[in-house]
């Protein structure tokens, strides 16, 4: 990394809806780093069973592929409950308090209603795998409403995480971009 930001994970304080939240995002996190691990145990198996059994393989490449979008996906929630995301500060550290506090409602709001957007059409996307019987067109023949499910889950639980960091700025349990006032 080039650089520490001074902020930390997002504050929960009592409050029992933002406390779910992040133990659903953390669990979350905890899901998609044991997708990363099977998805590197299946790419040791392969190469395996390419190179030293000099065997085919027919599920491997497309599982791990499988796996790894959906552990990027699944994981969203949990890098923004940490605040992972790429974040530029130079304009919230220059703002007073008040005006920070309102870029801060102005941007999760921007990103709520974005990522509800994505959630609409990830949801749409996996229903038309799902209802009408879509497969891979390899030779393992993937259901592909399997995979596509890490679409909504995923924007899902960012959206939720989302509505619990607008909340938590809006009840003054965590300061806006996790900045404290200097």
């Amino acid at each position: 990394m080039a650089g520490h930001s001074s902020a930390a994970v997002a504050h929960a304080g009592n409050n029992p809806f933002l406390r779910a939240v992040a133990a659903v995002s953390t669990l979350a996190g905890w899901c998609s780093a044991l997708m990363i691990v099977i998805a590197v145990a299946i790419t040791c198996q392969m190469i395996f069973v390419r190179f030293v059994l000099n065997g085919s393989t027919i599920w491997q490449t497309e599982a791990v592929i499988y796996l790894v979008i959906a552990a990027t996906l699944v994981g969203l929630p949990y890098v923004q409950r940490l605040r992972g995301h790429v974040n530029v500060d130079l304009f919230p550290l220059w703002l007073s308090p008040r005006p920070r506090w309102v870029l801060a409602c102005i941007t999760l709001s921007t990103s709520i209603v974005i990522v509800a957007i994505m959630l609409f059409y990830g949801f749409e996307y996996w229903h038309f795998a799902w209802a009408r019987g879509w497969t891979s067109d390899t030779v393992w023949g993937v259901r592909l409403w399997i995979p596509y499910l890490s679409i909504p889950v995923g924007f899902g639980l960012l959206l939720l995480q989302l509505i619990a960091d607008l909340a938590a700025v809006i009840l003054g349990v965590d300061k806006p971009f996790g900045l404290e006032d200097a």
